[in-house]
């Protein structure tokens, strides 16, 4: 009996309406020798400070910094009722094989790993790597399942990513918390986020704080035997004068002239 997990119940459902699988169960979908179930996005997630020690409970500096020297996982309480019906087909002795058929990816893989670990699986994994969800890309995927040790160090790096967003996320929040909110609440501080937020802020306060200036270019209307183009000046690789007199004279010069040097040439549909 071969088991497949996937990330979501519509992808699911696609992979079983390829594979000829229609008897629906609660949680998952079979056949005589395939089972297709679903993961919810992640059932698994790392646990909270206070469930490795209740003295981590209380926010304070004296706590700080919070690195757990194994990290614990849990079941998420809004999901529980599926990582069940997961685990029991994931323990059931009957399974030859599992087939992860979450998203291709780091976090799809850390889905499908957390899950597999936690159920103490040791059925043989097969990978499904596909980009697109058509009936003839899942098709060709199943014809072309790789082994999933292959993928192992994508389930390394995501797991290691989330780790470090923990480390960041708990021990910066609570710091920033106890120091700055004085009271108010959260200051939610993140790896990604965080520094994101910044570029978004930084360009901001550029946007407000940005003068408007005018400026002139000058433009000529070039004829010649085989048509015609419309030609700026530029000096010294500078094409616009903040000087009006300034631009007034190149002109004048400019209309006396009978020769120039077309230096780039920018061509346009």
């Amino acid at each position: 009996m071969k088991l497949i997990l996937t990330e979501k119940p519509s992808v699911a459902r696609d992979i079983a309406k390829v594979l000829k699988i229609d008897n629906k169960k609660d949680g998952y979908i079979q056949s005589s020798d395939t089972i297709v179930t679903w993961a919810l996005g992640h059932l698994i997630e790392l646990c909270q400070p206070d469930e490795y020690h209740e003295s981590l409970k209380q926010w304070n500096f004296d706590t700080l910094p919070i690195i757990p020297e194994q990290f614990k996982t849990k079941v998420i309480e809004q999901s529980a009722k599926q990582f069940l019906v997961v685990k029991s087909l994931f323990q059931n002795e009957k399974i030859s094989e599992v087939i992860c058929a979450t998203d291709a990816g780091r976090e799809g893989e850390l889905i499908f790993r957390l899950i597999y670990e936690s159920t103490g699986c040791q059925a043989p994994i097969k990978r499904l790597w596909i980009s697109s969800q058509t009936d003839s890309a899942i098709k060709e995927g199943f014809e072309k399942l790789e082994d999933g040790n292959k993928y192992k160090p994508l389930y390394d790096s995501a797991k290691s990513r989330s780790e470090a967003d923990w480390i960041v996320g708990i021990n910066a929040t609570r710091a920033y918390s106890i120091k700055f909110s004085r009271g108010h609440g959260v200051m939610s501080v993140g790896r990604v986020q965080t520094p994101v937020l910044k570029l978004i802020v930084d360009r901001y306060k550029e946007h407000m704080a940005f003068n408007s200036t005018v400026f002139y270019e000058i433009f000529a209307d070039i004829k010649h035997e085989n048509g015609s183009f419309t030609a700026i000046y530029v000096k010294e690789k500078e094409s616009r004068f903040t000087d009006i007199k300034q631009a007034e004279q190149i002109k004048l010069e400019l209309e006396s002239c009978s020769s120039g040097i077309i230096s780039h040439l920018n061509q346009r549909e």
